[in-house]
Formats: C-alpha cells, sequence, structure tokens
C-alpha cells in the first residue's frame, strides 16, 4: 500500500508538471491581454508599465520558471482582471461546481442504475426497448440545447422554476449551500437535470449490459437452484458483479462533471468555475485559466486514486501497489 500511495504521488507530480508546461506555453503565447486590458486612449507609456507590471516583457522561459516557483508555494499566479491569486478565485466559486456535480451525479445514480437493473432483467421487453431509445436522446441531443429546452419549458412556459442564479443560501453544521432552502433547490433543479441527463444514459447502458451478462453466469443459475429469491439474487450477487465497472464510470464522469460544466454554467448563470473559465478566456485573463486547468488535473488525478482504494474494498482480489 505505501509502494502503491508513494508511486501514485510521483505520477501525480509528473502529471502536473507535464500539463503545467503544455498548458502555460500554449495559453501564453496565445492573444495579447493588454489589448483588452488597457484603454484605447492608453499612451504608449501607459502600456510599457502595464505590461511590465504583468510580466509579459520577459521571455516566455522565464515567465513559465517563476510560475513554477511560484507554484511550489502554492501560488499559481495573480488574475490580470481582477488583481487577486488565481487559486482564490477558483476555491471562492469551486463549491457552487461541486454543488451541482453532486447533485447531477446524484441524480444519475438513482436514476439511471434502477432503470438499468429493470431493463436488464426484462430484456425485450416494451419497459427495456423504451428506456433504451430514450437513453439514445441522452447521448444525441447537445447539452446546450437540453438547457435551453428546459428553461423555456420549466421557466418561460410553466413559470414553474427558475432559470439562472444560485439562489438563497442556507447553513447546517457550518456548511453553506443551496441545498440548505427551498429557493436554492430550485435554482439547483434545472442546471442539474441538464448536466446529468448525459450520465443518466450512460448509466443505463453500462448497468442493463452488466445485468444481462452476469444473469446468464453459472452462479446466478446454481442460486437459483438452489432456492435463492430473485430479489437477492439480483442485490447481492449480481449487483455486487457490476459495481467495479459503474464505480470506473461513475468516477471518471464525476470528474469531467466538474471539467465540462461550463456549458451548463454558462445557460443557468450559474456562479461556479465554469462560467469563472469562460470570462477568463474571453478576457484573455492567463493565470485564471492555467490555474483552473491545473486544479482540474488535480482533482481528476485524486478521484483516480480514490476509484483505486474502492476497487480494493468491492473486491478483495484487487490488491494495491502490484502484490500478488
Amino acid at each position: 500500500m505505501t509502494v502503491f500511495i508513494i508511486r501514485r504521488l510521483m505520477q501525480a507530480l509528473l502529471v502536473l508538471f507535464v500539463t503545467s508546461l503544455i498548458v502555460f506555453l500554449g495559453v501564453y503565447a496565445i492573444g495579447n491581454p493588454i489589448d483588452i486590458l488597457v484603454p484605447d486612449d492608453a499612451t504608449e507609456m501607459e502600456r510599457q508599465q502595464a505590461i511590465h507590471s504583468l510580466g509579459l516583457d520577459r521571455p516566455l522561459p522565464v515567465q513559465y520558471g517563476t510560475f513554477l516557483l511560484h507554484a511550489l508555494h502554492g501560488d499559481l499566479g495573480t488574475s490580470f482582471v481582477f488583481n487577486q491569486p488565481s487559486i482564490s478565485l477558483i476555491l471562492d466559486r469551486l463549491p457552487a461546481t461541486l454543488e451541482l456535480a453532486f447533485v447531477a451525479l446524484f441524480l444519475a445514480i438513482v436514476i439511471g442504475m434502477p432503470l438499468g437493473i429493470i431493463a436488464g432483467l426484462k430484456p425485450g421487453s416494451r419497459f427495456d426497448e423504451g428506456v433504451m431509445t430514450t437513453s439514445i436522446l441522452g447521448f444525441s441531443l447537445p447539452n446546450f440545447w437540453q438547457g435551453m429546452m428546459l428553461i423555456m419549458i420549466f421557466s418561460v412556459w410553466l413559470g414553474w422554476l427558475p432559470s439562472t442564479g444560485r439562489g438563497q443560501m442556507g447553513s447546517f453544521l457550518g456548511i453553506h449551500s443551496s441545498l440548505f432552502t427551498l429557493d436554492g433547490l430550485a435554482h439547483l433543479i434545472l442546471p442539474a437535470i441538464n448536466l446529468s441527463l448525459f450520465k443518466i444514459s450512460l448509466i443505463i447502458r453500462l448497468t442493463r449490459t452488466g445485468v444481462r451478462e452476469t444473469m446468464l453466469l453459472d452462479f446466478v443459475k446454481f442460486a437459483r437452484a438452489r432456492g435463492v429469491p430473485e430479489t437477492r439474487i439480483v442485490v447481492v450477487h449480481v449487483l455486487k458483479n457490476i459495481l467495479i465497472p459503474i464505480v470506473t464510470v461513475v468516477g471518471m464522469e464525476f470528474g469531467s462533471i466538474i471539467a465540462f460544466a461550463v456549458v451548463t454554467e454558462t445557460i443557468f448563470a450559474w456562479p461556479g468555475v465554469g462560467k469563472l473559465l469562460i470570462d477568463a478566456v474571453m478576457r484573455l485573463d492567463r493565470p485564471v485559466v492555467v490555474a483552473y486547468i491545473l486544479v482540474v488535473v488535480a482533482m481528476f488525478i485524486t478521484i483516480n486514486f480514490v476509484v483505486d482504494l474502492i476497487y480494493s474494498l468491492l473486491d478483495p482480489r484487487i490488491r494495491l501497489g502490484g502484490a500478488k
């Protein structure tokens, strides 16, 4: 276990270094933020002062070396636009994105898994065909189009739910979240549904395939021959065997929900890191873009590590650290 943790930490540091190099060189080599940050009527001296204050007059390798040195001390740069540490801007917005991601993933699991299990237990039935046909829509329809349709139907036509903003915040055990107020929940429903539709379809198909394959295995037939109730076979035997691939997908999809919530947060004006990224790209706020990507990569690495640990709990035959 110790060897496994050390190896994963070394791999994580290498991945972060390579990512920072590629992203920094790519972002800082494109465009000129001075054209956006400095007014058109500014004098040449004022432009040069702004360039010098932002460190843009130094060679790109020197800029990267300075960034890397500061990053080792937890400083990922200062925002050109807000004049605040980029990491603090991201951490201020991250709770809103995590809240949206957790709710979307929760909806995907509680809706997708039961539908996939029932469809897998009744292959070829009308229910199975209906679920699989509906799941195709979740894969096919663009995320931004789904969001606009949800707003049009539930906000404009029916007037049931608000379409923008995070809503009123509440507190519980020192945690501040919109989950603790009715107004916050009302603002959360539409963006969470929009973000979860693709994941629901994915989990439905993965669960259905796993159930169909597992139901044909010998240990399931043996359990039926012994007179084990069908419910126990599904819950104890089938579900346990299909959890490992589902955990893999759920873990990776949670990371992708956080990383690619940009469209949903933009459509619903959700104040998360995705909307912050869009604003940073539009204003060429380079430090914020680089810090965002590094934070997301670090979260992916952490999620992969947690998934590996869950593997060993679900299946004791899986050993970490390469032990035989």
